[in-house]
């Protein structure tokens, strides 16, 4: 049986919306919609767009909503869940969030305080930073490095030499 076009047209349609529904890809809500939102300061849309991609594993929108809870723009400030997301992002080697997960460490917010931890995150951010933002961060790098013994550091080296990248999903 030979189906009309309008009828074949709205089988497409229905096949390419559960396509959009089951791969979580939301043509609206892109990484550089929810940037262009931080950038206006409309940071209230900007977490209802990175919330379904940070939750889909998306390392960039992690880092953003990271950002959003720490300083509580957009969302209550909540250092243990700006903890989280920064940790889901640097894991998969963003290195702005291991910047600002190292940070958190050093000073104790949504985290225990861990030098060494701290340490490790900040080596491997300097390491992989974009170089306009290199030199930044080795001075924070080093004052932290500078309140660790010759231990720590070398733990916290350690750490991030053993340390490798893990994509989610």
């Amino acid at each position: 049986m030979r189906r009309s076009l309008p009828s074949q047209l709205a089988v497409i349609a229905a096949a390419m919306a559960l396509l959009t529904v089951t791969t979580g890809s939301a043509p609206a809500q892109s990484l550089s919609q929810g940037v262009s939102a931080v950038n206006r300061q409309d940071y209230q849309r900007a977490s209802r767009i990175f919330i379904p991609l940070a939750e889909h594993g998306n390392a960039s929108a992690q880092a953003y909503l990271g950002f959003l809870f720490e300083t509580g723009r957009g969302v209550p400030q909540n250092y243990t869940e700006a903890a989280m997301w920064y940790r889901r992002a640097a894991e998969q080697g963003d290195s702005l969030a291991q910047y600002s997960l190292g940070l958190l460490y050093d000073r104790g917010q949504g985290v225990p305080r861990d030098i060494v931890e701290a340490g490790k995150w900040l080596n491997l951010s300097t390491a992989a930073a974009p170089p306009r933002a290199r030199e930044a961060r080795q001075r924070i790098r080093d004052a932290v490095t500078g309140k660790m013994s010759r231990g720590e550091i070398a733990q916290a080296r350690q750490r991030a030499l053993e340390w490798a990248p893990t994509r989610e999903r």
